[in-house]
Formats: structure tokens, sequence, C-alpha cells
């Protein structure tokens, strides 16, 4: 609903913010949430902006995860200590990849059968380490890092001697790969992200090369700041007078019922607008599947 402003093609074209007219802030948002809902002889009599502000922000929130995912990207050449750390906003990932000399993209799989633990520091005799505060508290130390990530690191395929494909579970197993997962046949590198410490590990084939994490993002930040697609302002809306009605108290069920029905209709609209699908696009991935399957 958002209108043209007084911006001339111009400025349009001089300007950094390409393409934002397809997007509405949430501030704008808020305040035609406002005009159009609150008030004498509407849906919702009387509202504090607070109350629409964090509903506004929690609607925005459950949106980005499965109906107009905010998806983001970065890229990075991985270090030699083979860690990334995670972006402030990340919630989770989409796909790793990692570019050859060409600009292709190959993906990378997570090392599911290998973790990062936290290490506890011991002595010579095995004995746990401890540290005590000027409290007089015992704390248990820890390495920076676990022993099983720094042996899967330190023997991957990049260190074995074989044209074959990397698994990160049996490396060098030349003519003995009979029953092999799919999932274990590549040779890309693989990846562990470690949710404790924010980190995502990378196995050692991937030291040096160059890797873009695409990531769903929480779209949370400052009114101004965040932003939602118009083909989902109505879901916005919807979803923010279910929210307020829900959360009052002697509201009629049947009330509730309606508010709830119209945000799931308006939420499964805004899917199929934002599913971007082209016909042209599903014709050709059609004509595809016509082909024979020859042996």
């Amino acid at each position: 609903m958002g209108l043209l402003d007084s911006t001339t093609e111009k400025a349009y074209y001089e300007s950094s913010n390409h393409g934002n007219y397809q997007f509405t802030s949430l501030e704008d948002v808020i305040n035609q949430f406002i005009i159009a809902y609150v008030g004498e002889d509407k849906i919702i009599s009387k509202v504090k902006r607070t109350d629409v502000a964090f509903h506004a922000q929690r609607s925005l929130q459950e949106l980005s995860f499965d109906t107009f995912k905010s998806t983001k990207a970065q890229e990075i050449q991985v270090p030699a200590t083979l860690q990334m750390i995670l972006p402030q906003d990340y919630v989770n990932y989409v796909k790793l990849t990692f570019t050859d000399d060409s600009g292709i993209e190959h993906v990378l799989y997570p090392a599911i059968k290998t973790s990062n633990p936290q290490n506890i520091k011991q002595t010579a005799d095995n004995s746990i380490t401890m540290n005590y505060d000027f409290q007089g508290t015992n704390n248990l130390q820890y390495d920076t890092e676990s022993d099983t990530w720094t042996n899967y690191k330190a023997h991957t395929s990049s260190t074995q001697t074989q044209d074959d494909y990397e698994d990160d579970t049996r490396w060098y197993a030349e003519g003995r790969r009979y029953g092999i997962e799919p999932q274990h046949a590549q040779d890309n590198g693989s990846f562990y992200i470690d949710e404790l410490t924010g980190k995502i590990h990378f196995s050692s084939a991937l030291s040096g090369k160059i890797v873009t994490l695409k990531y769903i993002s929480d779209s949370l930040g400052t009114d101004a700041e965040m932003q939602v697609h118009k083909f989902a302002e109505e879901a916005m809306y919807k979803s923010i007078a279910y929210a307020i009605m829900s959360t009052r108290a002697n509201t009629p069920e049947y009330i509730v019922r309606r508010f709830q029905k119209d945000k799931f209709a308006a939420t499964r609209k805004a899917k199929l607008r934002l599913s971007n699908i082209k016909l042209e696009e599903l014709t050709q991935i059609l004509r595809g599947k016509s082909k024979h399957i020859k042996h």
C-alpha cells in the first residue's frame, strides 16, 4: 500500500537504493495498520502503538522463517583456522558452497558423523584441570577445539593420495566403496556448524577456498530498517490483527477464529505470490522430465 514518493528517475538511478520500491518499511506497516484497523467503528477500537509495534515485529519474524524467507549471503576465504563466525542475525543455513576459478558454486555437505564437543582440559595423568576464581569457585577449563574435530581435520581426503570421491567417514577406501551412502560420496568438502560457539568449521580440503554462506535472517532491526515485501503486506496486517485480538481478554472465540482464518488465507496468498513461479521456466523443467532414460 506504499505510495509513490517524489523521487525522480534521475535521483533514483543516481542513488544506491535500487529496487527498494518492492518493499515497505515496518514503520510504514505499523502506521498504516493503525490508520486502517484502529479507531471508533473499526475492528480494533483502541490499542497502544507499542503493542502494535511488538506484534508487527513478531509477525515479521515468523513470516521471515516460512513465508518470505529473508535470505542473506556472506562470502569469505576460508582461513588457516578453518573457521567462520556465524553472522549476527543468523537463524539457520540455506546452503553452503565453495566457488571454483570459473565462478561456479559447488554445494558443501554437513559432516553428520563428527562434531566439536567441549574438550575438558586434563593433566598428564588425565586429571581434570580446574580454575579457581576470586570467589573460590571451581570452574572447568576447556580447550578451544576438541580432539574429535582436530583429528577429523587432520585426516580428510585432502591429505590422502587417491583420485576418488571424498567420504567424510571412510577416506581412503579405493575399491571398497560398495554400499557407500550417496551423501558421503562427494569431493566438495564438508562443514560442521557449532551452534554453541557460533562458528562454522570446515574440512581441511577447503582451506584457502572461497566459501559462500546463504542463511535465513530473522529480519529484525529498527522499525525503519526492517522491510516487508509488498506481496506479503496484507499478510502482515492480518497477522498483527490476529495477534492483538487473540491476546485480549474477553474476546469472543468466534472473533478470534475469524481473525485466525483471515491470517492463514493471507499467508497462503503471500506464499503463492512470493513463490515466483514462471510458466516458461516450469514448462522448460517439465520438458526435461520427458526424456527417456537409456541403459
